[in-house]
Formats: structure tokens, C-alpha cells, sequence
């Protein structure tokens, strides 16, 4: 009997140690899109550095479908938004065929992520959907029909129907974001205040704004060509069950080398993806003082 036992023992301790000697299986990665192909800012030079960004976080499987060229034939671009976590445009140009339009929508509604980066804030200014999903945009001849500025004063959104054109901003300037959502997932840990490189600085954005959170503004003086307000540039908007996320930093890759715009990036991609950020605030992010830089 005690030999029985004494044999069943060791039984149990091999097989013990050979479950813990198997590696647990690695967490699946985050599907994520990169959309690009037209654009008036250099989307060449940029979506390989996003796609690099997205991957270095080690969450993130990326593709990347590039549209034809401006006035080529459209009509065979439909990417299969469903078979990613996360959406991210860098496209601003020719519009989609309705059926990419519809797939892009209905992906949303039912719970996809959309990122929008940059200058696609101005694309599709005549697409109610497109609007509503970005909440705000510029350029493209968007004015008071598309819905309010938007900016922030005396500690709270203000929603200005003003007549005006949509979308503007002064030379490249180093510029503060001043954080508005702290405890929002994207910005929470981030200092209050943060520096980012020599960039555009966003300005007179307007659209529905319908469930829009502002995260992050930063000042555009008027001595610089701005606004003389705080505008905002990272922003979120719930879409039906879905969550966008714009990140208006950025106008070419040398920009992107940019901390802020980095962390903010990748922490916005997450929560566009799953609800949550996991990523740690890094060591390298900035202060209000001086901007930080990856090379």
C-alpha cells in the first residue's frame, strides 16, 4: 500500500512540475488598420512610423490598406473594417464607394475602435455619418452647417455658432497641453500639463460634437496665428456602442518622434480597441517645460 501511494505521489509532483513547465499561452494581439493612400500631409513618410508605434507596445498586430491614388477608380477599395479591434485613418481624399462608407458606420455603431490622426480630421467634409463620428473637423469647406466651434474658456466647453470657416493654424510653434479629463483612461497618470515638439497647432475646429470628451487643449495665441483660445486636440466621441479617438498632433514623421504624441497615441489606440488602457505612463514623458523626443 505505502508503495502505491509513494507511486501515486510522485505521479502527482511529475505532473505538477510538467503543467508548470509549459509557457502560458501570450495574450492575443490587438488587430489594428492603418487606412491611408490620399492625403495632403505626407502619409508616406508617416504611416510606416505609426505602424512602429503601435507595434513597439508589443499589443498590436497592424495592417495597413492604401486607397488608389487621387481620381483613380475607388470602387475596389473595401477594406474588412469587422476583422479589426481598431480603425485608424490617415486618409484625407477621394470619397469611398457607399458601401465602404456603410461598412466603416456600421462598424462603429456595433463597437469598433476608430482613431483619427491628424489631417484626416478634414476628410469626407460631406458625409453626416463621417462628421458625426469625428465629432469635429476643419477644412474642406466645413463652416457653421456642419456644427459649432468648439474650444475651451473659463473652465468648460464652449459650443460657438458663429459664422466661419472650419480649420486653421499658425506657423509651427512648441506648444502646452493642458490635460481636461484626468481621469479619463487615456490621460490618466499623464502630468497636468505636458510640452510637445514645433507642430501645428490645430485651431477653429467645428461639427456636431455630439458625446464629445475633451482630454487635452492647448493655447493658440493670436500673436502666432491662432485662435487666441484653447483648442482642443485630443478629444474622444462615443458613436453607438463604438469609441473614436482623435489625436490632432503630428504633421509629419519628424513630429511623431514627439513623446506626447507618442504615448498619447498608442494609450488612445487601446482604449479606441477595448475600453482600457494598460500601458504604464513612461519615465520619458514630459512636464510643461520641455518637450521629449525619441529618435
Amino acid at each position: 500500500m505505502w508503495k502505491r501511494l509513494l507511486a501515486a505521489s510522485v505521479w502527482v509532483v511529475l505532473m505538477v512540475g510538467m503543467v508548470l513547465a509549459v509557457p502560458a499561452a501570450e495574450k492575443p494581439k490587438l488587430k489594428a488598420l492603418i487606412i491611408d493612400g490620399q492625403n495632403a500631409h505626407p502619409w508616406q513618410s508617416t504611416t510606416p512610423v505609426l505602424k512602429k508605434i503601435l507595434e513597439q507596445t508589443g499589443l498590436f498586430q497592424v495592417d495597413v490598406a492604401t486607397s488608389p491614388p487621387k481620381g483613380a477608380d475607388m470602387s475596389g477599395f473595401k477594406p474588412n473594417f469587422a476583422a479589426y479591434d481598431v480603425v485608424i485613418s490617415n486618409y484625407q481624399g477621394d470619397p469611398w464607394p457607399e458601401e465602404t462608407k456603410k461598412a466603416l458606420v456600421d462598424y462603429v455603431a456595433g463597437g469598433g475602435g476608430l482613431v483619427i490622426y491628424h489631417f484626416a480630421l478634414a476628410a469626407f467634409p460631406d458625409w453626416k455619418e463621417w462628421n458625426e463620428m469625428i465629432g469635429l473637423g476643419g477644412w474642406g469647406g466645413r463652416n457653421e452647417k456642419h456644427g459649432p466651434y468648439v474650444y475651451w474658456q473659463d473652465g468648460k466647453i464652449v459650443y460657438d455658432d458663429s459664422p466661419g470657416k472650419g480649420g486653421g493654424h499658425g506657423p509651427a510653434q512648441e506648444f502646452v497641453l493642458d490635460v481636461r479629463c484626468p481621469d479619463h483612461p487615456i490621460m490618466q497618470g499623464l502630468p497636468p500639463r505636458f510640452a510637445h515638439v514645433k507642430d501645428e497647432l490645430y485651431g477653429w475646429l467645428r461639427g456636431p460634437a455630439k458625446n464629445l470628451t475633451i482630454l487635452a487643449t492647448a493655447f493658440a495665441p493670436k500673436e502666432k496665428g491662432g485662435s487666441g483660445r484653447h483648442e482642443p486636440l485630443l478629444f474622444t466621441v462615443q458613436y453607438g456602442k463604438g469609441r473614436v479617438f482623435q489625436n490632432a498632433l503630428g504633421h509629419t514623421a519628424n513630429e511623431l518622434k514627439s513623446v506626447a504624441f507618442i504615448v498619447t497615441f498608442q494609450r488612445g489606440c487601446e482604449w479606441a480597441a477595448t475600453g482600457k488602457v494598460t500601458q504604464p505612463v513612461p519615465p520619458d514623458f514630459p512636464g510643461p517645460d520641455k518637450p521629449s523626443v525619441r529618435e
